[in-house]
């Protein structure tokens, strides 16, 4: 593990299929090897250490994908209880892991916002925290840490966004590095595309409900810090169909085709 934290520090490898393809030399940052399975652990781990440090008595979260199985994962490595309120779209062998992990989970909401609400009412008791899956200055400090991972400057990063913890954290890490040039392609799917919305309209907009498969993923409206994160820094949002993305996800990410020919280096934040 990185020093003092409960993730790992990921490799990076050159995906042949993906250069072939596009033209370029296309890296994927490996955070499937994280132990709960994502970039989460980054954010969350670091934003549950310093609350454990604070005397925190319980964990809160509202996540039935990555986030919630990193909040369980960090809650058990600190020893400290968790409460999981998840969607009631979350598949029910997701809210079997979370319990493995040793997490106490509610089924409740119809999308992940609503089921924030319930979350919200119960943290507010006595020694709890509120876990946020995405929304907290912690959680982008954890996230920048990837960042640091990386040798060489990239012409572009690619993520994709649910709530827009992660394009905060790769905007901060970026930073951090003096890149402040290396644009970020924000992906989402159509749908659950509550960023993409609010850069076109110049502000939040809450998405009526998330229609796309990415369930999980998805949020009605984007952090406040993703869409300030557009002003400063260089950022596309892009956004793809639930087939193009089954497709894509089918064929493991080697026929994406990047039409951008002036790019040469890339780093896919996977």
């Amino acid at each position: 593990m990185a020093s003092g934290s409960l993730h790992i520090e990921t490799p990076y490898r050159r995906s042949h299929s993906l250069s072939k393809v596009s033209g370029l030399e296309i890296y994927l940052k490996l955070e499937n090897v994280q132990p709960p399975g994502s970039f989460k652990i980054r954010g969350i781990g670091h934003l549950c250490q310093k609350s454990a440090a604070e005397g925190c008595k319980r964990f809160v979260c509202s996540s039935g994908g990555n986030a919630g199985m990193a909040a369980a994962y960090a809650a058990r490595c600190l020893n400290i209880p968790i409460s999981l309120f998840v969607p009631k779209s979350t598949p029910q062998f997701t809210v079997e892991r979370l319990e493995e992990e040793g997490a106490e989970v509610t089924v409740v909401g119809s999308a992940w916002d609503d089921t924030n609400e319930h979350a919200l009412e119960f943290a507010k008791e006595l020694g709890n925290v509120y876990i946020s899956p995405f929304n907290h200055p912690d959680i982008w400090e954890g996230h920048a840490s990837l960042i640091d991972e990386i040798d060489e400057k990239p012409d572009l990063v690619i993520c994709s966004v649910g709530g827009g913890g992660l394009l905060c954290g790769m905007v901060q890490g970026l930073k951090r590095r003096g890149w402040n040039d290396v644009p970020v392609l924000a992906v989402e799917t159509i749908g659950a595309h509550s960023f993409f919305e609010a850069v076109h309209a110049g502000k939040l907009v809450t998405l009526p409900a998330i229609t796309s498969i990415a369930k999980s993923l998805g949020a009605k409206t984007v952090a406040s810090a993703a869409l300030q994160a557009t002003k400063d820094h260089p950022i596309v949002p892009c956004t793809v169909s639930d087939r193009d993305t089954v497709i894509a996800l089918a064929k493991f990410l080697g026929r994406v085709l990047l039409n951008c020919s002036f790019l040469k280096y890339v780093i896919f934040i996977f």
